[in-house]
């Protein structure tokens, strides 16, 4: 897998601002900071169609149902800041979607792990059997 910012990405990429919710005072009810980036999954020249498939298995819940990738971004003050970032969060989810995850091999635990679990649990035992009432039978 080639490095993903060197791929041309930018000219794919749809931007749509609007004005944030949320406090902020003045500035929010002005200034249109919000950022929706946007991305055609199906209809990518940049991506094949085995990075399409797995892009649309992993980020499923982030694509509409017009196919479109949406990364949403209005923490920032400034509509450039709030672009900056859902570019960044966009290469970020791209690099997740494609990494395969490595095959979990299966693993027991050592002999000294369990030895100090089961001595962790007795003395927990005794602990808890030492605040108890004890009568003279």
């Amino acid at each position: 897998m080639t490095n993903l910012q060197d791929r041309d990405f930018e000219r794919e990429l749809q931007f749509q601002a609007s004005r944030s919710g949320g406090a902020g005072g003045q500035n929010v009810n002005k200034v249109a900071t919000k950022v929706e980036l946007r991305f055609d999954v199906q209809n990518s020249e940049v991506l094949t169609e085995e990075e399409k498939a797995l892009i649309q298995d992993k980020l499923a819940n982030r694509i509409n149902s017009e196919g479109y990738l949406q990364v949403v971004s209005q923490t920032e003050r400034t509509q450039l800041r709030n672009k900056e970032t859902s570019i960044s969060r966009f290469y970020e989810l791209l690099r997740q979607a494609l990494t395969k995850q490595k095959k979990r091999k299966a693993t027991r635990p050592s002999r000294a792990s369990v030895r100090k679990r089961l001595e962790g649990k007795k003395r927990q035992a005794e602990k808890k059997s030492a605040r108890g009432f004890r009568s003279d039978y």
